[in-house]
């Protein structure tokens, strides 16, 4: 078999023929598939599981205006701040659309 790899972003489109095999797989019921085939995963594996761990969403670069106080206070927590930015940010995100 064949890797074929992509840059992030920049897949090929899908084909018409893809496009409808996922529209019709999209609309079945949960309970028209079949799993059988797949052995349920025992308590070690779930106690490993990470969420997300292939998860990796585009970055895009952008300029920001940020109080001199709240830049000091990112940078003196070690490297990574521009991560803790974008943590904040995606924490602030998560809160405001699941807002009951």
């Amino acid at each position: 078999m064949k890797t074929i790899r992509h840059e992030q972003g920049k897949l090929p489109p899908l084909t018409e023929a893809q496009q409808a095999e996922l529209q019709a797989l999209a609309k079945r019921a949960e309970d028209d598939i079949d799993t059988g085939d797949i052995e349920p995963l025992s308590e070690v594996q779930w106690a490993n599981a990470v969420r997300g761990r292939f998860y990796k969403p585009i970055k895009m670069p952008t300029t920001v205006r940020v109080d001199a106080d709240v830049l000091a206070w990112l940078k003196s927590q070690g490297k990574g701040y521009q991560t803790r930015i974008n943590g904040i940010l995606r924490e602030a995100m998560l809160h405001s659309i699941h807002k009951p």
